[in-house]
């Protein structure tokens, strides 16, 4: 079980590399590997990393990279992230 786990992790990992170097070219494949990637997860039970779940919107799934399709912006202590696709916000606590 542990090593199934292990094996997802690392899928889901390459998944966001190849996300991450396809969107420019072909975002829409980009939004698919992130929606396999999340598959993979709920499937196996395994936690994406919390550096990866930045990197897709919370709402319509969809792959972020900042300047393309996603605004990035500080304010009161917090990350917030406004995805251009669904027009909707996501705020992460800075540290």
């Amino acid at each position: 079980m542990k090593n199934n786990k292990n094996i997802a992790l690392n899928r889901i990992k390459v998944l966001f590399k190849q996300a991450s170097e396809s969107f420019k070219d072909h975002p829409e494949r980009s939004h698919r590997y992130t929606h396999l990637a999340r598959k993979i997860s709920m499937k196996t039970k395994t936690k994406i990393p919390s550096n990866l779940k930045r990197k897709f919107c919370k709402h319509c799934y969809k792959f972020l990279q900042p300047g393309a399709n996603c605004r990035v912006r500080t304010k009161n202590k917090k990350v917030i992230y406004y995805c251009l696709n669904c027009k909707r916000y996501m705020r992460f606590p800075l540290k």
